[in-house]
């Protein structure tokens, strides 16, 4: 509606849409023909029928068409992290992910966080072992670098009223 209570439609004549559509059907057959193509006929260089061979025609596992969607739609990333984080005890090993959590994963930098310092150490040390489990878990050059973290936070040690003057524990504390 218009501000002094007049419709749009009574200002402008439009086109309807039955019109709208005719056209563009138009258009779309006039550069078909202008192609070369005409209805009924196929492509020119496809097959009629896919033959012995699987062709694009042919029925495709749900796991390919779902692979194709995620690809197509930008969800690669996303699906890759829920699937590292979902079997994080089982690539790295029980070991190995009691002391070592996922912190993050962008552009092929996983991120994970030591309970100690001696295991961001120990970590550090077996990256390249870590990277060759990723790539048979995840597949190849999905993970290409690690980063370790030591511990979080802490037990604030230089905080309080009964506070001790000093270095004190820092991360090894546990």
């Amino acid at each position: 509606m218009v501000p002094d209570g007049v419709p749009v439609s009574e200002l402008v004549s439009l086109t309807p849409p039955e019109q709208v559509a005719r056209t563009a059907l138009a258009r779309a057959k006039a550069a078909a023909r202008a192609r070369g193509l005409r209805p009924g006929q196929p492509a020119r260089g496809t097959a009629v029928s896919s033959g012995a061979a699987p062709g694009p025609r042919d029925p495709q596992p749900l796991s390919v068409s779902a692979g194709r969607l995620a690809r197509d739609l930008g969800w690669e990333p996303g699906l890759v992290v829920g699937d590292l984080v979902h079997r994080w005890a089982h690539i790295v090993g029980p070991q190995v992910a009691e002391h070592c959590t996922y912190e993050s994963f962008e552009a092929g930098l996983l991120t994970v966080r030591a309970s100690s310092s001696a295991w961001a150490a120990n970590l550090r040390l077996l990256a390249p072992a870590m990277l060759a489990r990723f790539d048979e878990a995840l597949g190849p050059g999905v993970v290409v670098q690690i980063a370790v973290l030591g511990p979080a936070g802490g037990h604030g040690f230089g905080r309080g009223p009964k506070r001790v003057p000093g270095r004190g524990p820092r991360d090894t504390w546990g």
